[in-house]
């Protein structure tokens, strides 16, 4: 059987993690235990991810000159992510994120976008061949606004399904944005796009609208709410499995991977939602991003015992 073939473009950071019995109130000095650094960045841990699942995965990217560029690169590759389209950019820092973890699993991120803000435009044209070899195309919003356009432009141009993890927060998006194939936002993302205040609305009226703007269909999650999964003529929550979280850190990046490579598959997009709620629980369960990122084995180990 072919392997998924799978280009994610994207965002690749250092984690700074450090645990925390809970995040600091402004002006507040808290103590922490547990500092580690950790390969992490959207883009890259969705690499990983799909890697780990079992799909032919390249990451196209941009790391600093600095000490974290070879340990981010060798992280992809050791996860069997091909990282010859990583580039080094030269007078500048990679991604730097710093996160903390409560005593509940939750997490308080910033992040520092570094040799991430450099990747441009002419950087996703330079590898229009990769567009053509994908099944599908992952992105998200760590990168400039720029470049998230023009790979969804070059996507059309060469007939690739799109997936979009709306992440972070964007309050305006350029219209390409949603013509995409898949549109996975979470709640807090979904109302950055629509305008309106987080809980505002449900995650349920909040799909119907995106779908609307141009998506094939959106798929929005929801954390311990489960998934809600619109497309045409229906709009479902799907529940999720529950679990007592170490780290939610990349979570929804295991979910937005698992969710791409059962739909390139021609899965039905809710037993698809069934499987990305396995493996972002999955990757709950562990410290950090990168290392949390779920193999094949194990999403089918927990959907067994979970039936």
């Amino acid at each position: 059987m072919t392997k998924p073939r799978i280009l994610v473009i994207g965002s690749v950071n250092m984690d700074l993690v450090a645990r925390v019995e809970r995040a600091p109130a402004p002006g507040e000095n808290v103590r922490g235990w547990d500092l580690r650094t950790i390969p992490g960045g959207k883009g890259a841990n969705q690499a990983v991810a799909c890697a780990r699942l079992g799909a032919d995965t390249y990451f196209r990217g941009r790391v600093g000159d600095d000490e974290f560029g070879p340990r981010l690169v060798r992280s992809l590759s050791e996860a069997g992510v091909r990282t010859d389209t990583v580039t080094v950019t030269d007078g500048c820092a990679s991604g730097v994120a710093m996160i903390l973890v409560d005593a509940r699993g939750q997490n308080s991120i910033i992040v520092t976008p570094g040799a991430n803000g450099r990747l441009t435009p002419e950087d996703v044209t330079a590898v229009r061949k990769l567009f053509e070899w994908a099944d599908a195309v992952i992105l998200q919003l760590e990168i400039p606004p720029e470049t998230v356009a023009r790979i969804i432009h070059l996507a059309a141009e060469t007939g690739t399904r799109t997936v979009v993890d709306a992440g972070p927060p964007r309050k305006s998006a350029d219209a390409s944005l949603f013509q995409c194939t898949i549109l996975t936002p979470n709640e807090t993302e979904a109302a950055a796009l629509l305008g309106c205040a987080p809980g505002s609305r449900t995650a349920e009226a909040m799909a119907e609208e995106l779908l609307g703007r141009g998506p094939k269909a959106v798929v929005i999650k929801a954390g311990a709410g489960g998934a809600v999964v619109a497309d045409a003529g229906r709009i479902v929550r799907v529940p999720a499995f529950p679990i007592t979280p170490v780290d939610t850190t990349a979570a929804g990046d295991a979910f937005t991977a698992a969710l791409a490579i059962e739909f390139i598959q021609d899965v039905d997009l809710l037993e698809a939602a069934r499987v990305a709620n396995a493996a972002g629980a999955l990757a709950c369960l562990r410290l950090g991003a990168q290392p949390s990122m779920p193999t094949a084995a194990e999403v089918d180990e927990f959907l067994a015992k979970h039936s």
